[in-house]
């Protein structure tokens, strides 16, 4: 590794003969990291430090998902905006928000990705580490390309801009959970109507935090995610719907040649089902090409090593 990358970052002392080691991700093969530690080893306390290089050095987006609460003296001291998602507190991301645009990756589906994402979802409503069965996957992909097709046609019918260009997201014109609930109920088959049942918590009853319109900025150059007080019980689903709002932001930026760096404290949660980590592996794989840094940071290198996706 060159020690003295141009435009790189600090990252510590070379314990040999202790010179400067300066780093630029941007410049290897893939720009992926993980931060391994134990508790108290100084994870976020590096993390943080190279944020803040990002921050002052470049015109990148940083995005953040900060499950307690640690990230917000960051915004603070550097303009950024945190989003405080709890139950209750009316702040709304809409996990069905959805960037079509496909120009830097011909081979990516974003309705495939969104399928896996939900179907995701749906598994950790269920809870007890439960998978969706091949039906169950069969109903939820066939509403999923039935509750976009509006919005698809919508955005092919858009005017274009200045540059000739239409836009590929829309957050006012996107579906919601509320509206994949009412075709699951629209469906004959037992199984689609047990998932809805699954699902009444999550879009009109105490955890409806995920089930509206997105209601927040999203454009900030610094944005944290804090879901401390989500509870334990919505705390694996905003990790899913966070990371699902990065992406869209990724694929945006990429629009105007812009870098989003995001970092995603307690990492190892989004290995807990197989359609989540299959959707995180997606974005790890195709991060590179849209120009995104994406960071893990964990202390459960245990659940990473068993988790063979």
């Amino acid at each position: 590794m060159n020690q003295f990358d141009a435009g790189g970052n600090y990252y510590g002392v070379n314990a040999v003969n202790k010179s400067l080691i300066v780093y630029n991700r941007c410049k290897g093969q893939n720009y992926n990291g993980l931060v391994l530690g134990s508790s108290g080893s100084g994870k976020s306390f590096s993390s943080k430090r190279e944020m803040v290089s990002v921050i002052l050095n470049t015109d990148a987006d940083v995005n953040i998902i900060d499950p307690d609460g640690e990230y917000t003296p960051l915004a603070q001291a550097f303009g950024g905006s945190v989003i405080r998602i709890a139950p209750g507190n009316h702040v709304f991301l809409n996990p069905f928000d959805l960037d079509v645009d496909t120009s830097h990756d011909s081979d990516m589906n974003p309705i495939t990705m969104k399928t896996d994402f939900v179907c995701g979802m749906l598994e950790t409503m269920l809870g007890n580490g439960a998978s969706l069965t091949p039906v169950q996957k069969s109903i939820v992909d066939r509403c999923i390309q039935q509750i976009y097709a509006p919005y698809l046609e919508y955005l092919q019918s858009a005017p274009v801009d200045a540059n000739g260009k239409r836009k590929t997201i829309d957050r006012d014109r996107c579906p919601t959970m509320q509206t994949l609930y009412q075709m699951l109920l629209s469906q004959s088959q037992p199984e689609a109507q047990n998932l809805a049942l699954v699902m009444v918590t999550y879009t009109t009853g105490t955890f409806d935090t995920f089930a509206h319109r997105t209601n927040v900025d999203v454009n900030n150059k610094l944005i944290i995610y804090d879901i401390k007080n989500i509870g334990t019980n919505l705390k694996e689903l905003a990790l899913k719907v966070c990371m699902n709002d990065i992406w869209n932001k990724i694929v945006e930026n990429r629009k105007y040649g812009k870098w989003t760096w995001f970092y995603i404290d307690e990492f190892h949660l989004l290995l807990s089902n197989n359609s989540t980590a299959e959707f995180l592996k997606s974005i790890w794989k195709r991060a590179r090409k849209w120009q995104g840094v994406p960071t893990g940071i964990t202390q459960n290198v245990e659940d990473l090593l068993q988790s063979p996706i």
